[in-house]
């Protein structure tokens, strides 16, 4: 029997061929790409979360190994904190790249989910070990107790979802800006460019085990991977004109890349 459960009556999903099903005879179709939806019938994932372009620059964005340190340290981070055969998830986790990433190097039972469609398409199309399947953070639907590890990079936190699904002696790996995190390309988009505050999440019922700091430089040579880098930030739906000016003028950009990786466990 899988981890997965049904949206609908909360029932453990079984697969039958290319079917997820419950007994109470709820099924999910999957994909041709591999993925399954299990958003509720209203919410097909469509036409929520990030674009069919949006997804695309970041995956090829991710892909070039921009973002290795991360990758390599949050699968450290896995490696320590579960065995062989232990459940990881990847919460809210794109195009996969983590997922990914994480599944070639450790002997783990995999899964990854998104709210976005488009995104978890791309991530089933990595052909990995892994399962994925279209979810939202606030209902995910996993059977209670079930995850060893789970990491969560630059997404809402939900603590009580994460505390729900995790195993007594399990964690949930989560990362935030660093202080000086992209303060390269912030320097271009501000007149008064900012520090992070390395606030840590509300995690209630959750005790932190553990803080590491991952650091790096970026040298970008392209327009497209400017552009790209740009799209992945908050920034991009709340810089001035004359920022979004200044940056659509560059064709290189060096900035430091700055995360600080949380470890929690439960309470």
């Amino acid at each position: 029997m899988d981890i997965l459960k049904c949206p609908v009556c909360g029932q453990a999903l079984e697969r039958e061929n290319r079917i997820w099903r419950c007994q109470n005879r709820h099924s999910y179709d999957i994909a041709k790409e591999g993925y399954v939806n299990l958003l509720s019938a209203r919410k097909s994932g469509d036409t929520i979360g990030d674009n069919r372009e949006m997804a695309l620059s970041r995956r090829d964005f991710l892909s070039k190994g921009y973002y290795q340190p991360l990758a390599q340290a949050v699968t450290d981070c896995l490696d320590t904190y579960s065995s062989d055969g232990d459940t990881v998830l990847d919460i809210c986790c794109g195009e996969g790249y983590y997922t990914a990433y994480a599944a070639a190097r450790l002997d783990r039972r995999c899964y990854g989910f998104d709210l976005s469609k488009q995104m978890v398409r791309l991530a089933a199309k990595r052909r990995t070990s892994a399962t994925f399947f279209v979810a939202n953070i606030a209902s995910i639907p996993l059977m209670d107790d079930t995850v060893k590890a789970a990491f969560h990079l630059f997404a809402p936190f939900h603590a009580p979802e994460f505390r729900r699904i995790l195993t007594d002696d399990g964690v949930i790996l989560t990362a935030i800006p660093g202080r000086d995190h992209l303060y390269g390309l912030k320097e271009i988009l501000y007149d008064r460019p900012y520090r992070n505050d390395e606030k840590a999440p509300p995690a209630e019922g959750l005790i932190m085990a553990e803080r590491l700091r991952v650091k790096g430089e970026l040298t970008l040579d392209s327009r497209e991977d400017i552009n790209a880098l740009f799209q992945m930030t908050p920034y991009y739906y709340h810089t001035p004109s004359k920022g979004m000016k200044r940056l659509e003028e560059r064709t290189s950009l060096t900035t430091p890349i700055d995360f600080v990786l949380l470890i929690y466990r439960k309470a």
